[in-house]
Formats: structure tokens, sequence, C-alpha cells
């Protein structure tokens, strides 16, 4: 009879740790036209611990094939039938403000590893739930113009993704280049998986700007840039935050030699300062990433910064309430947005009710591509 009652007492025991187990929900575009970024933003879920607080915690990842379809379908799997207390996903801005509405709904914390703005723009009520880990399209459109006043540039072109990502940066670029009285004499659109952009750069080409910006990300961004060169534009090429990877320098060559663009300070932590709040953390990452997956990427940084998010929460919300429960859930959003400073690998951040980014000029370098290679520009 003790021997039942013992193992009795132990099924319950382990009942209820399992029932306390904290579950993350990941979807992230790990094929499709965003692979390049997905890839590294899954392998870092593999590499990060699975105790957090003391309490065990379960990484559920999907693949949304970079469709805003399969997006809300993995959101609404992880919640309803995962029982999720946070997602952390998706890769692009596309199927990111597609599940917005299932977590609003859900009232489960989302954490967005894509860049635009509108992810968390704090006049829809829905993005109470809502977080990010890439630098605002703002604050690194805003570099880019620096960057273009400081080399005498008054008139540009703007080809960009025919999506929520290149509607978002071209608003933020009319803005910054307006305060800066550069003109945008044309802009041009294109779909991710187009394999050609020949008219749209022959009309940019044909009103001779003296730059350019690219508003794509991954591998597509190549596309209008290569285009560019091999047509002997001589002006200077920008291009986003969006292709901060190998895979991206790889798909260039050396058509990538002289590109100029903002990017995370994880990318280059070895040419960082070692008064850089970022440089520890990023180096600690980068070292452990390369050791099992090849060369970094800063995509995969996002998917890093939403873990180190996530893990400075989690203790907070243990105070409120049991994993799996709405009132864990509803700590954890509050623990996200409490204006605690929390050094990512990609910046510095201080997340708060009106801000659900919460990075600075910490979280950017300006970067150039010289031999192949990542460079910071110092002037």
């Amino acid at each position: 009879m003790k021997k039942v009652l013992a193992v009795a007492v132990s099924a319950m025991l382990c009942a209820a740790a399992a029932q306390a187990q904290i579950k993350v929900g990941i979807t992230v575009s790990a094929t499709g036209p965003a692979a390049s970024l997905g890839i590294p933003e899954k392998n870092t879920f593999d590499l990060v611990p699975r105790t957090i607080g003391g309490q065990n915690v379960t990484y559920i990842v999907l693949d949304d094939a970079s469709d805003t379809t399969k997006a809300v379908t993995n959101a609404k799997k992880l919640i309803a039938e995962d029982k999720v207390d946070v997602i952390i996903g998706s890769t692009t801005t596309p199927t990111s403000l597609a599940i917005i509405d299932v977590v609003a709904e859900a009232e489960t914390p989302m954490l967005s590893m894509a860049a635009s703005a509108k992810i968390v723009d704090p006049a829809n009520p829905k993005t109470k739930w809502v977080f990010k880990t890439p630098q605002n399209d703002s604050l690194m459109a805003d570099a880019i113009v620096e960057n273009m006043k400081a080399n005498g540039v008054t008139t540009m072109g703007y080809i960009g993704f025919s999506d929520a990502y290149g509607e978002s940066w071209l608003h933020e670029m009319r803005r910054a280049a307006a305060a800066a009285g550069i003109k945008i004499v044309a802009d041009e659109r294109y779909n991710r998986t187009d394999a050609s952009t020949m008219g749209q750069v022959v009309k940019l080409m044909s009103l001779n700007p003296q730059a350019i910006l690219v508003a794509g990300s991954g591998t597509p961004a190549a596309t209008p840039h290569k285009e560019l060169v091999a047509r002997g534009y001589k002006g200077k090429i920008y291009q986003t935050h969006g292709v901060a990877n190998n895979d991206w320098l790889r798909v260039m060559g050396k058509d990538a030699e002289g590109t100029l663009l903002p990017a995370g300070p994880m990318l280059v932590w070895e040419q960082l300062p070692d008064s850089n709040p970022v440089k520890k953390v990023a180096r600690e990452y980068v070292t452990a990433y390369e050791a099992k997956f090849g060369p970094r990427s800063t995509f995969g940084g996002h998917a890093q910064d939403a873990f180190l998010l996530v893990n400075a929460a989690i203790p907070e919300a243990l105070k409120a309430g049991k994993p799996g429960t709405k009132e864990f859930r509803a700590a954890l959003r509050a623990a996200l947005e409490s204006g605690r400073e929390v050094v990512g690998v990609n910046g510095v951040f201080k997340i708060t009710p009106q801000d659900h980014n919460g990075m600075d000029a910490r979280a950017r370098q300006m970067l150039t591509v010289k031999d192949g290679k990542w460079l910071v520009v110092t002037k």
C-alpha cells in the first residue's frame, strides 16, 4: 500500500512539474524568400538554456515558410494546442503584422524579430501584447540620411519591397530625407520573389540620383543591387539592416564592395571599444553560434535578444502566477515593459509602455563592405 501511495505521490509531483513548465512558442521563416533570415533565428534556439528562474522551459519551433497565412496558423496552434506562455516571431514584417490579432485576442505576449515600427505602433491598442527586438526602421533611416548628408548627397532614389517592409522604409526615408534637405527623385517597388528588377533600375538610373537605397531584406535584396552594379551605376548604394548576414554577402560577391548600411553592433563586435556595453554579450553569443553553426548573422542576434528579454522578464512574472495561466502571461507582459535596461547583442533595451522596442543609438553602427567583410565607417 505504501509503495502504491509513493508511486501515486510521485506521479502527482511529476504532473505538477509538467504543468509548471514554461512554454515558449516560436514561428520563424526557415524556408521561403526569408529563409536566410529565419534559419539563423531557428539555430539560435538550439543554444539557449532550458531552465529560467528555476523552471524548465520548452521551446516549440515552427516554420511559417515566409507566408502570412502559415504564420497565423502557427500562432493559433501554439496558443490553442500547445498553450504557450509567450510567442517569439515572426521573421518578417508581413508575417509579424499578420499574427498581432491572434496574440492580442489570446492576451499572449509576442516578441517579433522583424523591423517595422508598425509592429509595435502605440496607436494600435492590440500592440499592448507585442514587442520586437530589431531596431526600428526610423532609427536606421536616420543613420542612413546622416551618412548621406556627410557625403554631400542631395538627391536619392529608392527601390524597396512591395509589402509592409518597403512601405514602412519609404515612409521613414521620406521623413528623414526631407529633414536633411535630400530629395527622393523616384521610388520603385519589387516583389521578394522577382527574378529581375531591370525595369525599375533603368527608371532610377535615368534620373541620375547621387545615391540609391535598396529597402529589402535577406538575399532578395541583392536583385536590384546587382542590377545597379551591372549597369554601371556610379553613385552610392545603401542597404537596410535587413541584409546584415553572410548569405547576402555570399550572393552579392564582389558586387557588395562599397555598400553602405546601418546594422546592429553584434555583427562587428570585434571592432567595438571595450567600453561598449554590448561587446561582452555579443562576443559570448557569436562565439557560441559560430562554433556550432558557422558565420554569425544579425538575425540570429535578434532571436538571442528575444531570449534575453524573456529571460529577464520570467523571474518577475513567476512572482505573480504559475506558467500556463492568464496571470503569468499578464505578468510577463508587464515585466517586459518595466523600463529596466537589458543588454542585448544588438543594443541595450529599455522597454516601456510607450515604447515596445526600447532601443537607442547604441543599437546601430554604420558599416561598409570592404573585401567581402563588414567594416565600421569611422566618419
